[in-house]
């Protein structure tokens, strides 16, 4: 989604402007309009400085919001105020800010359902749904997995100072073969890994162990403790969810707030 919503902003005439994003489901609600608004010194505790938020940092460009249907209900309202009167007022201020951006909203869930089921404010659903794009899921987009991949690569050579430029046929097999649950995400995070394990300047399967077929080794190390195995199976759920914390936490059996302290604890954070 997120590659789909920088196309946007590149080919508009805000292009030589910031595009910013934010994950609302990877904040809970007070961190989340700290977040988006920003903050005045002394706002609240720990607020030593003044703080611009993503809107204002987006001014003049792009304010992408992924996940839109986690946003908490009175989040939504003051989302609505700020597309109404295209201003916003920090946190702990008096004064308010005039905002000229293009706001792009992303989400994997049904929120015609969600409003039916007064989980969405129905009023901003029909702000934001002036041009809706439907993007298919990776999976029904075979020919754009390749393509993706090779540009994941260069990214994160370039970024880890690395020579590697390719995929072998077997490793593109496996890429092209997968059905990526994920989606764009779960890619980027894949040839990420990849990269970082790369022996040569091409990828093989050897560094894509999670993709090898059923009953194929994987890759021969040494045991992995528990905890390693946990921030692994956790940073893959995420990502498969699209970062969606209450689905996340319900496929994985825990609690929300057991698995915002474990995403603490591991130090994990959603793509870039």
């Amino acid at each position: 989604k997120e590659l789909v919503a920088r196309a946007i902003h590149a080919l508009s005439p805000r292009a030589s402007q910031r595009l910013v994003a934010i994950n609302c489901a990877a904040f809970p609600e007070t961190l989340l309009e700290s977040e988006l608004f920003g903050y005045e010194k002394g706002a609240f505790t720990g607020a030593d400085r003044t703080k611009q938020g993503r809107f204002e940092l987006a001014e003049g460009g792009t304010l992408f919001l992924d996940e839109i249907g986690e946003m908490p209900l009175t989040m939504q309202v003051k989302l609505l105020r700020v597309l109404e009167e295209r201003k916003i007022q920090r946190l702990g201020a008096v004064e308010e800010i005039p905002l000229d951006i293009r706001l792009i909203a992303a989400t994997n869930r049904d929120l015609e359902a969600m409003v039916k089921a007064g989980e969405f404010r129905e009023d901003l659903y029909y702000r934001l749904n002036v041009i809706r794009i439907h993007v298919p899921p990776l999976k029904e987009r075979s020919a754009d997995i390749l393509l993706l991949a090779q540009k994941f690569l260069q990214r994160f050579a370039q970024k880890l100072g690395k020579t590697v430029d390719g995929l072998d046929p077997q490793a593109a097999a496996l890429l092209s073969g997968y059905s990526w649950p994920g989606n764009v995400r779960e890619l980027e995070n894949v040839i990420e890994r990849a990269v970082v394990l790369a022996k040569s300047n091409v990828i093989t399967p050897q560094e894509l162990p999670g993709l090898a077929p059923s009953g194929e080794p994987t890759a021969v190390g040494a045991v992995r403790t528990l905890a390693e195995v946990e921030k692994e199976a956790i940073h893959n759920c995420l990502l498969q969810m699209n970062w969606n914390l209450t689905a996340s936490a319900e496929k994985l059996g825990i609690h929300r707030n057991t698995l915002r302290a474990k995403i603490k604890e591991y130090c994990l954070q959603p793509p870039s």
